[in-house]
């Protein structure tokens, strides 16, 4: 099904003027190969930078469903990106459920209330949806200031992701706490990654309800877990997320990403989950990945979203130009035929953009993607 077309009447949204993400997210050809980038609006920028300093905090930005709208738009009012991402953060989910999220000046995220033993556990349920209507009253907020100009994309963290923050208390290196509890009680692990994954299947379809066009989830620490250990504490959660997502919202398909950062070696096992799209970081091969994951015309497949290494918009826009031109190259020739679904790919960053990016190297990588991604679907074809 087309995901273009009219929109929710009952929400008032505009229709849709653009929508080669969604229709690359679902394997048909495309004039060019669309282009967003996972923290696109963030500290990378000087107005969002301006509008934290007002909003006093990041949660303080998060929570305001104003600045949380102005934020999402900043990038696309600088770059002709193809989709907007809500902007808010992975960890809203268990601040919901009670464990106390603060975001310290200088430090990252922390609970202050972990997860450790196995009281703490069993007290885990999934929350009170109301105590994130912040969000969801921010995605139809944004849907609406975006005017059908590009669709937005909604996302949550998987629940093997939040559990390793919500057991280690914050960010962490080496993962002790976590992978602790996983060898030493795996029942206590599932029960954490089952209200997890119902929690976020429950989000998730409140933003799809709320306005949301597609949804992402991000398997930020997947692979940072041994073999096996991954297939049975990250993705089969992943799978249960998925199979509670609604496949349509009023007659629309809702396009769903995975994404596992470090998750290159198991491609094929994720090619298996009921999503449309894989993200992968800069340590894949797209053109390998895609013959691994992405079928052939007619065949269905996975589509591909990545997978530039972030740091390469630290250096001259040139550089960035003739790197972007790589994965373009990497991923190799388009899906053209109208008549069928092939391999797409939609362009990305390997993970988020870093804060000491120059916004003008941003503007460069998106004009190049377009303009040679435009070259490749030529007759002529694309001089490398």
């Amino acid at each position: 099904m087309r995901p273009s077309g009219d929109d929710n009447p009952g929400m008032s949204f505009a229709p849709l003027h653009n929508d080669v993400f969604l229709r690359a997210c679902l394997g048909q050809a495309t004039p060019y190969t669309p282009i967003w980038l996972m923290r696109q609006a963030g500290r990378y920028l000087p107005e969002y930078r301006a509008t934290r300093e007002r909003a006093g905090s990041f949660m303080g930005l998060a929570t305001h469903v104003d600045y949380a709208t102005e934020v999402t738009l900043q990038p696309l009012q600088r770059y002709a990106l193809d989709a907007a991402i809500l902007f808010s953060d992975i960890l809203t989910v268990p601040d919901a459920m009670g464990l106390g999220l603060r975001f310290a000046s200088g430090e990252g995220p922390t609970f202050e209330r972990p997860v450790r033993t196995e009281a703490d556990v069993a007290a885990l349920a999934v929350p009170d949806l109301e105590r994130l209507r912040y969000v969801f009253d921010a995605v139809t907020a944004i849907r609406r200031a975006l005017a059908g100009r590009v669709p937005l994309i909604g996302f949550a963290g998987s629940p093997w992701t939040l559990a390793c923050y919500m057991v280690e208390g914050g960010g962490s290196d080496d993962y002790r706490l976590v992978k602790t509890l996983l060898y030493s009680r795996p029942d206590l692990m599932h029960r954490i990654l089952a209200v997890n994954a119902d929690a976020v299947a429950a989000y998730l379809t409140a933003q799809i309800e709320a306005g949301a066009q597609a949804v992402m989830i991000f398997d930020s620490w997947g692979g940072v877990l041994a073999d096996g250990a991954f297939q049975t504490f990250s993705l089969a959660y992943t799978r249960r997320v998925l199979q509670q997502l609604p496949r349509q919202h009023d007659g629309q398909v809702i396009p769903r990403i995975v994404f596992t950062k470090g998750g290159g070696l198991w491609l094929e096992d994720m090619a298996q989950l009921d999503c449309d799209v894989l993200g992968v970081d800069w340590t894949v091969h797209l053109g390998r990945a895609r013959a691994r994951v992405g079928g052939q015309v007619g065949t269905p497949g996975k589509a591909l979203q990545g997978n530039l290494d972030p740091a390469v918009l630290l250096a001259p826009p040139e550089v960035v130009a003739r790197e972007a031109v790589a994965v373009l190259e990497a991923f190799g020739a388009p899906h053209t035929d109208a008549t069928r679904r092939g391999p797409t790919h939609i362009f990305n960053l390997g993970h988020g953009i870093g804060l000491h990016t120059p916004p003008e190297h941003v503007q460069a990588l998106v004009e190049t993607v377009h303009a040679h991604s435009r070259r490749m679907r030529s007759p002529q074809g694309a001089q490398p």
